[in-house]
């Protein structure tokens, strides 16, 4: 098929890059072997390639060793085989990251797709997951991502994660809610909160990523178990639809 000058770049599994972004919305994973993979993310694969759950299949010896976070095990499959698979997540930016024998904590929705040679484990921080080792994951963000070193107080919104750098804690202004605001706030329950008053402060050496918005990627529901036909599927029922 050709196209004009200025049309669109066609791809196959040939021309596909290896373990590098399409675009900066979608990223192509050579996979030769097995990656953990979070559900909805995968869009389309070329080659010969499985997905087995978490805690179920042949893979329990690979799961056993790298993954430790029940909580979020739903949400989750192994991808075996060789081929390529393109992964993407609503249209937000994508990018890739290496850890060598490193610790990275990251907010749970945002991370699409890591190697076997990381090892996942849940965060004591709620909503957080931490990966430690040496390999590549893959994951999204609402905007461009940017390191800052510690000393640093963030907005919680616009936290991606943290490597190598103990945990947060959270900082408030008292002063602020202390203040005529704040009364008015606490006696009528008028006027809100500006979200400016609350922050996340880090200390310590290591890198704080931070996305370049305070709105949250809305978390989507990746645990639940399919209809015998799901969304996007012709014929397929919405939920509460009548034949």
């Amino acid at each position: 098929m050709t196209h004009p000058a200025g049309g669109p770049v066609v791809h196959d599994a040939a021309t596909l890059p290896s373990n590098d972004n399409v675009n900066p919305y979608a990223f192509s994973v050579d996979l030769e072997g097995q990656w953990f993979l979070q559900k909805g993310k995968m869009i389309a694969y070329y080659g010969q390639i499985d997905f087995h759950a978490i805690g179920h299949g042949p893979l329990d010896h690979l799961i056993a060793a790298n993954f430790h976070s029940p909580l979020h095990a739903s949400a989750w499959v192994v991808a075996q085989g060789r081929g390529k698979m393109l992964l993407a997540d609503r249209a937000y930016d994508i990018n890739s990251y290496d850890l060598d024998e490193g610790n990275l904590t990251i907010r749970s929705g945002n991370l699409l797709a890591f190697q076997p040679g990381l090892t996942l484990k849940q965060s004591i921080i709620p909503g957080f997951l931490t990966l430690l080792g040496t390999g590549k994951f893959v994951a999204a963000s609402n905007g461009a991502v940017h390191f800052v070193e510690p000393p640093i107080r963030v907005d919680p919104q616009a936290l991606v994660g943290w490597a190598d750098c103990p945990s947060p804690c959270h900082h408030y202004d008292h002063a602020y809610m202390r203040g005529v605001l704040g009364g008015i706030r606490a006696l009528t329950g008028l006027g809100g909160a500006s979200g400016e008053e609350h922050q996340f402060e880090f200390s310590g050496a290591g890198q704080v990523l931070l996305q370049s918005t305070e709105q949250l990627m809305p978390e989507a529901d990746t645990g639940g178990v399919p209809a015998s036909a799901g969304p996007g599927v012709p014929g397929a029922q919405r939920p509460g639809s009548r034949s």
